[in-house]
């Protein structure tokens, strides 16, 4: 039976490369899995179709437009996982390791769906910050807004996840605006390949958005741009070799590296044997050590445990790797499938290798045991341990990329603090311990070298995600050796993509530029109240006005004695006017919050929901005894949660009879669409 070839999909079609082809082995028996290569690409012309075609089908369409695309694409992937599945045990990848790929990527696609509808406008531009005044009248303004770039994105993965290590760059990308072309690692792009084929057979996204290289990348770096960008994820010195393209050095294009990392798990002081800490902690090393046989950029590459209790650390994660059984992953009872390939294989016991001739020495597993399948790349957990960290770089900066981790002992905090250092930047680290000094002394001493950080005790153990998860809404990433960018982070994601432009103008002219409203910009008054519409009969700066009502001495003594709140500047004449701020006698602050709603809310059921909270509240105008207030609410932007809910952000502009500003705020409701 001939080896099926993987095809490159550029301009909307597939296309087989042609010239030398590598062979993809199974890493299970190493059998051929697949033929790849991308001789003949038109490179250049992949690069201007994503700007001249995908890039500008994407911004056509608003941020939740978007974003439903990108839920879609996960239901499409979801709806046809088994077929990835099957082809995900081929990588040496057990169902278990499967699930965080394929459906933990498609998870990924919900998430960003879900921050673009509830964080982001239903517009085409982002607003950056608040409003900045440049001008006494007001009538010159200025406003940092995101915009997405007209480049393309031009995405570089690795062989350990090649389903959610795609989407989790496609989603912010695609959120963005942003076309893209992916290039999976030549190990498992077969698997990489199938699921972008899902996603083009559902027909989903718009000509040119996404486009596939299954083989070497050729000549485009040379053809990019200021308004590219390349996203990578793999070894620091594939990162250097492009980071310094000359191109890309010319041309500033950004570039955004995930990279390797000498992740460190950390035992408390606390945390003697026996305690539930000491059990977690020892979980957690064995679980990243076996977890996709230990090929994961945020695994526990080095543990550290206070001298005195690193015999007993060495015994539990011996004893508990012993328990873990290597073979075949199809195979139910398996708990850690095989490497991806037998080269990879090679130079995990390559890198043991290496720490053992630096002092370290092999406390439990054997890198040389025969595999349970002939030709398979399997490699039982090995667990290394070196008792003087101090002495040697090896064990900070080799990184065994398989089932393989260090132990080694701390004197005090701020050595573990050091040792943690050492590793020159890692992705993650993860402290077990129960005592909130030690996590705040660790924590302030080690973030800046860290680009996450757990905690973990016996409170949060039932439902930590663990070491080695990155999550769709935090930023994986880290500084130093491990990339020195970020990716995901949730809408701080979607800013990769972006550019960021101050804009100096009016109010009006910015309003809508932005098509949001922003202080100063026209108004629409209705006549209708705005509670008895529905989201989509809703427009930006639509306004409602209210009738004035004035504020008494007795409203202000009753709402003190109803509430409690009898601060001076309410209560006492003298005092008030002995302050610099106050005149005398003041109205509290949300006694002018509650007449307001009493003033513009619609008592009676309707498209209007619920009201979720009040963002951005400023008090700007003392409202004393005998003034009036009026209110007018504007639509500022809308947001679409889901088929049933929306949130409406409404401006909230509280005057007094002189017109004056008395307070501003947002508030958010819940809303049908």
């Amino acid at each position: 039976m001939k080896t099926p070839q993987l095809l490159n999909y550029e301009r909307d079609r597939w296309i087989a490369g042609d010239g030398d082809l590598a062979e993809i082995s199974s890493a299970i028996d190493g059998e051929p899995v697949a033929t790849t290569g991308s001789g003949g690409i038109d490179f250049g012309g992949m690069l201007r179709h994503a700007r001249e075609v995908g890039g500008p089908a994407l911004r056509k369409l608003t941020f939740h437009e978007r974003a439903r695309m990108i839920k879609a694409l996960g239901l499409a992937i979801m709806a046809r996982k088994e077929e990835l599945y099957e082809l995900n045990y081929l990588t040496g990848a057990t169902r278990k390791d499967g699930w965080i790929d394929i459906e933990g990527g498609a998870g990924t696609l919900f998430s960003f769906s879900s921050k673009g509808r509830r964080e982001l406008p239903d517009a085409h531009v982002l607003l950056d910050g608040q409003l900045e005044g440049l001008s006494k009248q007001g009538t010159f303004v200025g406003q940092h807004i995101y915009t997405p770039l007209q480049g393309a994105a031009v995405h570089i993965n690795a062989f350990n996840f090649p389903v959610w290590g795609m989407l989790e760059k496609l989603a912010p990308t695609l959120l963005a605006g942003v076309a893209a072309i992916v290039k999976p690692a030549s190990a498992t792009a077969y698997l990489a390949e199938a699921a972008f084929r899902i996603m083009t057979e559902a027909k989903i996204l718009p000509p040119g958005a996404i486009q596939l290289i299954v083989g070497g990348v050729g000549d485009l770096f040379d053809h990019l741009t200021g308004q590219d960008v390349v996203s990578f994820t793999g070894s620091a010195h594939t990162a250097l070799k492009l980071r310094t393209h000359p191109t890309v050095i010319r041309e500033s294009v950004r570039f955004v590296a995930e990279q390797d990392s000498l992740n460190a798990s950390l035992l408390g002081p606390d945390a003697a044997p026996g305690t539930p800490e000491f059990d977690l902690f020892v979980r957690e090393v064995a679980t990243e050590m076996t977890v996709k046989a230990g090929q994961k950029c945020t695994a526990i590459r080095r543990a550290m445990a206070p001298a005195q209790y690193l015999d007993a650390v060495q015994q539990a994660l011996a004893e508990r790797l012993a328990k873990t059984k290597v073979g075949d992953p199809r195979a139910e009872d398996t708990r850690m499938g095989a490497l991806v390939s037998v080269s990879q294989r090679d130079d995990v016991r390559e890198k043991i290798a290496q720490l053992e001739a630096a002092g370290a020495r092999i406390v439990a597993g054997d890198p040389n045991a025969d595999p349970p399948i002939p030709g398979g790349a399997f490699l039982r957990p090995v667990l290394l341990r070196t008792d003087e960290p101090w002495r040697t770089d090896a064990v900070h900066d080799c990184e065994p990329f398989g089932p393989v981790s260090t132990i080694m002992p701390y004197k005090d905090i701020g050595d573990a603090i050091a040792l943690a250092n050492r590793g020159k930047g890692s992705l993650v680290l993860s402290l077990f311990t129960h005592s909130p000094d030690a996590a705040r002394e660790f924590v302030q001493g080690a973030a800046a070298h860290h680009g996450r950080m757990l905690v973990i005790d016996r409170t949060n153990a039932a439902e930590n995600t663990g070491h080695g998860s990155p999550l769709p809404v935090l930023v994986h990433g880290g500084p130093g050796r491990a990339g020195g960018s970020e990716e995901m982070g949730g809408v701080r994601g979607v800013k990769h993509y972006m550019q960021r432009t101050a804009i100096q103008s009016s109010p009006a002219m910015i309003a809508a530029i932005t098509e949001q409203y922003i202080p100063g910009a026209p108004k629409h008054v209705i006549e209708v109240h705005p509670f008895r519409l529905k989201m989509s009969e809703l427009h930006i700066g639509d306004t409602w006005k209210t009738a004035s009502r004035t504020v008494t001495l007795e409203d202000i003594e009753h709402f003190a004695e109803f509430t409690g709140d009898k601060f001076y500047a309410h209560m006492d004449e003298e005092a008030a006017r002995a302050s610099p701020i106050f005149e005398g006698r003041v109205a509290h602050g949300y006694l002018i919050l509650s007449f307001a709603a009493g003033l513009f809310v619609d008592p009676d059921p309707g498209p209007v929901l619920a009201n979720t909270g009040l963002e951005n509240l400023r008090f700007l105008t003392p409202l004393y005894p005998g003034d009036s207030m009026r209110v007018e609410l504007s639509v500022r932007s809308k947001s679409l949660k889901s088929d049933e809910t929306g949130v409406v952000r409404w401006a909230v502009e509280i005057f007094n009879q002189e017109d004056e500003l008395v307070a501003t705020y947002d508030l958010l409701t819940e809303n049908v669409p």
